[in-house]
């Protein structure tokens, strides 16, 4: 974004107010934090009967495991095909493990970079330099994974109907491009969704590499703001009809749906990359958390008791983002110093001020006492090429702390906006 000569002539008109405004915020003392996507204490309550399952006499599933015991590699299938329900694919092609799919996320780079994967002719690291694309804004813990293991990261836009697709085709004739990252539902940050037809044309594009890979990380499947739930795009499906069965790895867990640090995590894929992935997982332990899956499956109970406890968490996160974009529009509105999303689901919303300003937007805030997260945060490298990019997590103060911080951030993007003006 770029001030206009009306937008200058109105900030200075108005500079003595901006800056009354912002000192007034300093005097306040205050200490306010929007910088993780965290569930807030209310939400962490909704799943308090989690405590109490799966029972001290009731240990055991549908089809008689005993979950007390070593084994089951896939996962229980009372948790396995309640989570199909919810992202409308076959069992079969489920996993359930642990807590963490950043965890899944983190093994799968490292033993194609280690080993290889089912289709590549040598592991990674033996050969040139990876490279891997990246859509911006993205998700700032992806672009850790991939710098961690020194990827060349690729950015594309992310647009309002998923990765920008000419430049993926583009990028994906180099036989270093491996993958890319993608949060295909009320992406981080944000909350745009990837479209039928951008999921079909990824999955069908030609890639030189003969192992590319798409991480398809669903983290936000059902963590809708509204009533209505997202479509979910069997992308592994279009894959395999477009002939390349194996291209795609999807992500999907209970965190910020349950307890964040001990939910349950799903790897979706073709049975060809399922296989490889336990051939080295099952050298790495000897199954998982069997015991909280069936918590999960009990606490749940159904595909509908999923929906349920969503339409729980949207009535305690949606007042939060209507503040934010509420008071954004008020301040900001018509102002030309600042636009954001709207987003029907997810954590974040996505704000965009003057080129140049967002890291003294963000410098200002945490003068005044109000944490952001770091401008360039969901870029590869924290390096936003037009510093204008800022990450909203509204989700975990309580909602008149979100309405005195957001009242803050945009006198902050006010005044940094002013500076640069002058």
């Amino acid at each position: 974004m770029k001030l206009t000569t009306e937008n200058i002539a109105h900030l200075l008109a108005h500079e003595a107010d901006i800056r009354a405004s912002y000192q007034e915020l300093k005097d306040r003392n205050l200490s306010l934090d929007l910088t993780r996507g965290k569930p807030s204490v209310e939400q962490l309550d909704l799943a308090h009967d989690l405590l109490a399952l799966p029972g001290a006499d009731d240990y055991r599933t549908s089809d008689g495991v005993d979950v007390r015991n070593y084994g089951g590699a896939n996962g229980i299938a009372d948790i396995r095909d309640l989570w199909a329900g919810v992202l409308g694919i076959d069992p079969a092609l489920l996993m359930a493990a642990d807590s963490s799919s950043l965890n899944i996320m983190f093994d799968l780079i490292s033993w194609s970079v280690t080993f290889g994967n089912n289709d590549s002719p040598q592991p990674w690291g033996a050969g040139e330099t990876v490279k891997w694309i990246c859509p911006v804004p993205g998700y700032d813990r992806h672009h850790t994974i991939t710098e961690t293991f020194g990827f060349e990261m690729l950015t594309v836009p992310m647009t309002e109907t998923g990765p920008d697709l000419e430049a993926v085709r583009e990028l994906v004739k180099d036989p270093q491009v491996k993958g890319m990252w993608t949060v295909p539902v009320f992406s981080n940050p944000s909350g745009h969704s990837v479209s039928r037809e951008v999921a079909e044309g990824l999955a069908a594009m030609e890639t030189a590499a003969p192992d590319f890979r798409i991480v398809w990380d669903n983290a936000y499947a059902v963590h809708t703001l509204t009533d209505e739930f997202p479509e979910i795009i069997d992308v592994v499906g279009f894959a395999a009809a477009a002939g390349n069965p194996n291209r795609f790895w999807v992500m999907s867990s209970t965190s910020k749906i349950t307890f964040a640090g001990s939910g349950v995590a799903f790897f979706h894929s073709s049975k060809e990359n399922l296989d490889w992935y336990r051939s080295i997982a099952n050298v790495r332990g000897i199954g998982p958390n069997k015991v909280n899956q069936l918590a999960h499956a009990r606490y749940f109970g159904s595909t509908e008791g999923v929906y349920a406890v969503m339409r729980k968490h949207a009535g305690i996160l949606a007042p939060k983002f209507r503040a934010v974009t509420d008071i954004l529009e008020r301040r900001l509105g018509g102002t030309g110093v600042a636009e954001w999303t709207h987003p029907a689901g997810g954590y974040f919303i996505s704000v965009d001020v003057v080129d140049g300003t967002a890291a003294r937007a963000v410098a200002l805030a945490k003068e005044a006492g109000i944490a952001l997260t770091g401008a360039g945060s969901s870029f590869p490298l924290h390096h936003d090429p037009n510093n204008r990019n800022l990450r909203l997590a509204p989700s975990m103060p309580p909602l008149d702390e979100v309405e005195v911080a957001m009242d803050g951030v945009a006198t902050c993007i006010l005044l940094a906006a002013l500076e640069s003006a002058k």
